[in-house]
């Protein structure tokens, strides 16, 4: 009896011991399981070059987040890093090129701007006595603000000298990656080893404590936001290295990417806990998450879902951690060398744990990769916008007919995210990439790299640049804008006023259309351009930014959209005057644009084909992969569609 008391005792005792080691690492537990989970799924995931774009992948997430961690551990939040990441490297390159400074002047001046964008929010926040969301929501919008007025929108070239950030060390070790490893321990160091560390963990677990202990709190949180802006600007640096252009509107989203892996690697928003390690694999969860999923060929939406789901269960796994009475997620709790060393040991043996189950599993795959189909992957800049809709279900129609595998990808107009999965595409080995880009400057390097694997890229709709490309397959934009502006002048007898809704700025497609219309109205001197302002290719802007429109200009004759969308949220702002007192042109002819046309609110859209786009796409990726020979250009003719031959018209 006592025997079998004894023996109860000791494994509930080891049951014990291993939940509170779950509890205690869930982070590292879920990032062996997830890396365990990829490995069985996708052959492709566990390859050196797929590994290293994990890591490169997750450094602007992770430099960012390192930022975030003073501010959360701190029981603060940050919401404006990705504009300061944005608008510093936007300092940095306009500084460089349009100003002459010298490059090592202008990273001063970009890190400046980080530091000083945080020193605001700190005195907004202390000073101030503005809670941190709304002080960080406003700087997010100015400094977003800022980038699009320092750039006039467009993408900037990076110089030389600062875009070797984005290269790799050896020809095999990325740069991104290094940087990251350094600014994890700038952080674990602040964190753990001063004292401005020990007044974060203090300020987190109870303000009016510190403040009655002697501390400065509002000094403190001046220097705390400061820092994350000087992470943020690093941040920015690093990604428009790996761009090779500062991009005005690179990193929307990545500030709740930064929060999700503070918060994933174990930090509360509560405050008080927090450290580097835990952040640095929350970034790493994510990076993995997104990888994998690309190379599984789920949909970005579907990521999107995942990656929530995620973050969800991190929060209940810190809550049912504290309900356990787990040690805390600490950098300044030093309970001495033995704690220090416990978590040493823990991630080491982690890592043998993980090597040895990821080396059982790769098993899975051995020779199991070699298939008789070709592999191509196709990068669209959005699938929230009708047109690549159609240029997708071109390219999946021709695939199938062809017996070619597809793989597609939505980049969410973000130039960063693109390069992600074009470098999955590379690691992955495909036969061919067909790449719409976000913009043709950024999505260079990683062509280069798909260059140097030996593996064909093709681009559709916009091209590339500073790359060689076995293939574009566009209509011509500006010959479009041309025509829809001859469209226009003929309308109105070459008479009137006009107003122009702008796509997002510093996009190809936005800039040449727009062009090519200047260019055609230069032969109509009696239409008048009233007014002028970006939609962002959107329908609900396109009706707000019409509607506001016709406050200043009610008795505007016609208007002229850089997409169908926004011209169809501008018929729904004209009201009864759309297709009577009012023509309106768009661009693109997808089937909402065409309908209207068809009924008369919309007087034109310059059609592009993109269903055609997607079909010659495929094909001309399939003959590059196979060795054929394939025309450097391939343009798809645009029409301009009216009521008179809209029957006649197929995208």
């Amino acid at each position: 009896m006592a025997t079998d008391t004894l023996k109860s005792t000791s494994g509930a005792s080891g049951a014990s011991a291993v939940r509170r080691l779950l509890l205690d690492n869930g982070a590292l537990t879920a990032l062996i399981v997830l890396v365990v989970a990829m490995t069985a799924l996708s052959g492709d995931f566990l390859t050196t070059d797929n590994l290293l774009n994990i890591g490169v992948q997750a450094a602007v997430t992770a430099i960012l987040a390192f930022g975030v961690t003073f501010v959360i551990v701190s029981a603060g939040i940050d919401l404006s890093v990705g504009s300061v990441a944005a608008l510093s490297a936007t300092v940095l390159a306009w500084t460089a090129t349009s100003e002459g400074v010298p490059v090592w002047i202008a990273v001063l001046l970009a890190i400046a701007t980080g530091i000083a964008c945080g020193l605001v929010n700190g005195v907004l926040i202390s000073y101030g006595k503005l809670p941190p969301f709304i002080a960080t929501l406003a700087m997010l919008s100015v400094g977003r603000g800022l980038s699009l007025v320092i750039s006039q929108g467009s993408p900037i070239a990076f110089p030389d000298s600062v875009s070797h950030l984005g290269d790799t060390l050896g020809g095999w070790l990325p740069v991104p990656v290094l940087v990251m490893v350094v600014m994890g321990l700038i952080t674990a160091l602040i964190l753990g080893r001063t004292y401005i560390g020990r007044s974060m963990y203090a300020i987190g677990g109870n303000e009016e404590a510190a403040r009655l202990s002697g501390l400065r709190v509002k000094r403190q949180k001046l220097v705390i936001y400061a820092l994350s802006g000087l992470f943020a600007a690093a941040a920015g640096i690093v990604l428009a290295s790996r761009l090779s252009s500062a991009q005005p509107q690179a990193a929307q989203g990545y500030e709740l990417d930064a929060i999700a892996a503070v918060v994933i690697g174990g930090a509360s928003l509560a405050g008080g806990t927090g450290k580097a390690s835990g952040t640095l694999i929350g970034a790493l969860i994510l990076a993995v998450l997104r990888n994998g999923l690309n190379l599984l060929s789920v949909s970005a939406f579907w990521q999107q879902v995942v990656i929530g789901v995620v973050i969800a269960l991190a929060v209940l796994l810190d809550t049912l951690r504290r309900k356990a009475g787990a040690t805390p997620v600490s950098g300044a709790s030093g309970s001495g060398g033995r704690g220090r060393g416990r978590q040493a040991a823990t991630y080491v043996i982690a890592a043998v744990v993980a090597a040895a189950v990821v080396g059982a599993m790769s098993f899975l795959h051995t020779g199991s990769s070699s298939t008789a189909t070709t592999k191509v992957g196709l990068s669209l800049s959005t699938l929230n916008n009708p047109f690549f809709v159609q240029i997708k279900a071109g390219a999946q129609e021709e695939a199938k007919k062809l017996g070619v595998d597809l793989t597609v990808t939505d980049a969410q107009n973000d130039a960063s995210q693109q390069a992600n999965q074009l470098q999955n595409f590379t690691s992955s080995g495909l036969g061919a990439i067909i790449v719409n880009p976000v913009d043709s400057d950024a999505a260079g390097p990683s062509v280069r790299s798909a260059n140097k694997a030996d593996i064909p890229v093709v681009g559709v709709d916009r091209g590339v640049n500073k790359a060689d490309t076995a293939a574009l397959v566009a209509s011509d934009n500006i010959a479009g804008g041309k025509l829809a502006a001859k469209t226009m002048a003929e309308k109105l007898g070459g008479k009137g006023t006009i107003a122009i809704l702008q796509g997002q700025a510093g996009t190809s497609a936005s800039r040449e259309r727009g062009a090519g219309f200047t260019e055609g109205l230069k032969d109509y001197p009696g239409i008048k351009v009233v007014a002028k302002q970006p939609a962002d290719f959107d329908r609900t802007k396109g009706l707000d930014v019409m509607t506001n429109m016709l406050q200043a200009h009610p008795d505007i004759q016609g208007v002229f959209a850089e997409n169908d969308e926004m011209a169809l949220g501008a018929v729904k702002a004209l009201g009864s005057k759309a297709g009577k007192s009012v023509a309106v042109i768009g661009f693109d002819g997808t089937p909402d644009g065409l309908t209207a046309v068809k009924a008369g609110t919309m007087y034109a859209s310059v059609a592009q084909q993109p269903t055609e786009l997607g079909r010659i796409a495929v094909e001309n990726a399939l003959k590059a992969a196979e060795g054929k020979k394939v025309e450097k250009t391939v343009m798809v003719p645009v029409k301009v569609v009216t009521s008179r031959n809209v029957d006649e018209f197929s995208g």
